[in-house]
């Protein structure tokens, strides 16, 4: 898998490994559905990969501040090994709830969203960034 990490400029860029499918993500137990080995595993390793990102990060705290005090937006490119194959919107809870829950910030400060959908058959992936949103380039209430 091709690896990129990026830190700066209120952005926060990661290659990570494709979650499971949302058929694998959760399994009912005693009628009650909870995630799946392997959706908890999915996210231990993302919450690692996120932290290894910040460890090497001269600015961390900085972008720690910025996510814990303003609105966010995650964009998510899916590189899947087959266009058929997956659902674009299929990883994005799992995606999303890993990335938030490793950098320890509440995923409702996402107020804006973007996914792509991309074939790799060599190597699939997803391609993460989240990002800080300036005050001013919030849409206009209604």
């Amino acid at each position: 898998m091709p690896v990129g990490t990026t830190v700066a400029n209120a952005r926060l860029s990661l290659t990570l490994p494709v979650p499971p499918s949302i058929n694998r993500q959760y399994a009912t137990v005693n009628g009650r559905r909870l995630l799946s080995s392997s959706g908890r595993a999915y996210k231990i390793q993302v919450g690692q990969q996120v932290w290894i990102a910040l460890a090497q990060s001269p600015a961390r705290a900085s972008l720690m501040t910025q996510f814990q005090s303003g609105p966010l937006a995650l964009s998510i490119r899916f590189f899947f090994t087959s266009a058929l194959r997956r659902d674009i919107d299929g990883g994005l809870k799992i995606a999303q709830d890993a990335l938030c829950e490793g950098l320890g910030v509440n995923d409702n400060r996402i107020i804006e969203t973007h996914l792509y959908k991309d074939i790799d058959k060599l190597h699939p992936r997803i391609e993460v960034s989240l990002s800080a949103v300036s005050p001013s380039s919030k849409p206009a209430s209604r």
